[in-house]
């Protein structure tokens, strides 16, 4: 038997092979969106610390993933003969087969979705949530992009995987490629040369699509984006000019800034203390800030220095105590007093506060100027010209102007860290929040930031820095705090603590350091 070529190519001009391929498409692209955007809900319900809203999603994810999908079509397609109010509705195959698809590929995308979420970094939340920005506007701005960028390759997959698995909706009459090749070849029994062409039309349909969705995947990747630099308008583009040439970190000579405001308290924190699983970290912690005030603390790894600091914007929750932020009651629990009330920071509070991380948390798929912008354009702190020009503004004052149109991958460390601080300035804080901001540097980027520091603290800004810059916290400090195992051991001025202090834990931890 000869294999009929000229029958096989005029399946290119037959109309029911190509209203099939609409049909295919229809039904791929439908099953696919719908899917996608259900799986994502599930897949943050599954995350869901709330077992009321996890448990019902494993189980659906565990049940429809088992199910095979021609049994499932089989099923849902004849479930008006048990409900006949359904006819109407799942009478039609195109309608029973894109239920019966979406069923089962929303358990499928659910967990690749939930492998994008697992993909994003807790500080990115954790930057976030500092810049005031609702769990709602984290999701949107913030992880959702990240996770979409991750997840698309996988998504992109299993639309091809859809596209194949329409070929089994002809097991309930509907006429999509398969089924219109098949009655085709029972009447001539030209089963080779037609099935080469319905392949032929699956491969296109993939090809075209598997294109267009490679194209959205590089669209996404910030990695594969060129930037050029700004014209800086000023006159210099390193941060701080002004300083002294002399390394920051050489001298312990104490800086000119302001003196603090004594009768203004911008952060009053009252028996802080905090647990994880049973072991104590935080101990009776009060500490109080005057406006304009620096504040170093000091200590030895794991003495509860970061997580005291994170329990003023929110990031922690402590299990006792009380914080007031520029005289507002900000947290408040009492576990003696189980009728009163816990009171939690509120977005205004949490918004008041600049927060630079040790880990920078930089947005990776946002520009510098769109990280820079994004918690005043999310607040709403005027028109995006303006605040376009305010964070321009605040790029120059720390020496990044030029790299605005870069994205975080392109930076050095120095220049991530100095770009996290101008994204928290942009904020117009009150008080800032900084977490050893440059334990995560190399020794030679170490400089740069801290004299960005030491310019805010020219400027009268109040600041708590978690530090192990001894020389710096010396020079730069109104007062500095030593913490060990959760407690405040000791707490005075520079001088007080470096050269006259009568601890010796004090002493101890300062000699290793070489700063007694």
């Amino acid at each position: 038997m000869n294999f009929d070529w000229e029958y096989s190519f005029s399946l290119l001009g037959y109309g029911p092979l190509w209203q099939a391929t609409l049909v295919v498409i229809a039904l791929s692209l439908l099953s696919w969106g719908i899917a996608t955007s259900l799986g994502f809900i599930l897949a943050l319900a599954k995350l869901s610390q709330y077992r009321t809203l996890s448990l019902p999603v494993a189980a659906y994810v565990w049940f429809f993933r088992s199910l095979p999908l021609l049994v499932l079509l089989i099923f849902v397609y004849n479930l008006p003969q048990v409900f006949p109010w359904m006819r109407s509705y799942l009478g039609s195959p195109f309608v029973a087969g894109l239920l019966a698809l979406v069923l089962s590929e929303t358990a499928y995308m659910a967990e690749i979705h939930r492998g994008g979420l697992l993909s994003v970094p807790n500080g990115q939340r954790e930057a976030g949530k500092a810049l005031g920005i609702s769990y709602s506007g984290i999701q949107r701005f913030i992880v959702i992009p990240q996770a979409i960028r991750v997840a698309l390759p996988t998504l992109s997959n299993q639309f091809i995987t859809i596209v194949k698995l329409t070929s089994l909706v002809s097991v309930i009459s509907l006429a999509e490629i398969l089924m219109v090749g098949q009655r085709l070849y029972t009447q001539n029994f030209k089963v080779l040369e037609t099935m080469l062409m319905v392949a032929l039309f699956y491969v296109m349909i993939v090809t075209v699509f598997d294109n267009l969705l490679k194209l959205a995947e590089r669209n996404l990747d910030v990695t594969r984006r060129k930037n050029n630099n700004r014209q800086p308008n000023h006159t210099a583009t390193e941060p701080c000019t002004s300083l002294p040439e002399s390394n920051s970190r050489s001298t312990s000579q104490h800086i000119p800034k302001p003196s603090p405001e004594h009768n203004v308290t911008v952060v009053d924190a009252r028996n802080i203390s905090k647990s994880f699983d049973g072991m104590p970290v935080l101990k009776n912690v009060s500490l109080e800030v005057r406006k304009g005030e620096t504040v170093s603390i000091i200590g030895p790894s794991g003495s509860g220095k970061t997580t005291f600091i994170r329990t003023l914007n929110g990031l922690e929750t402590p299990d006792e105590g009380y914080i007031k932020l520029n005289g507002e009651l900000s947290f408040r629990k009492d576990p003696s007093q189980p009728n009163l009330k816990t009171q939690l920071p509120q977005g205004n509070q949490i918004k008041n506060i600049g927060m630079v991380f040790q880990q920078f948390n930089l947005f990776p798929h946002r520009s510098v100027l769109q990280n820079v912008t994004l918690g005043p354009r999310y607040h709403r702190f005027g028109s995006a010209q303006e605040l376009e020009q305010e964070a321009l503004s605040v790029l120059e004052k720390v020496g990044m102007r030029e790299h605005a149109d870069k994205y975080p991958h392109q930076l050095s460390g120095g220049q991530q860290q100095r770009v996290a601080i101008a994204r928290a300035l942009a904020m117009k804080p009150s008080i800032m929040l900084f977490d050893e901001p440059t334990s995560a540097l190399d020794p030679e980027l170490v400089g740069e930031v801290l004299k960005n520091i030491e310019s805010l603290a020219r400027e009268g800004m109040t600041m708590i820095i978690v530090t192990h810059e001894m020389a710096f916290a010396q020079r730069i400090s109104d007062r500095v705090v030593f913490m060990e195992d959760g407690a405040i051991v000791h707490a005075g001025t520079p001088p007080e603590i470096f050269e006259h202090s009568d601890e010796p834990r004090v002493n101890r931890f300062l000699s290793d350091f070489n700063a007694v």
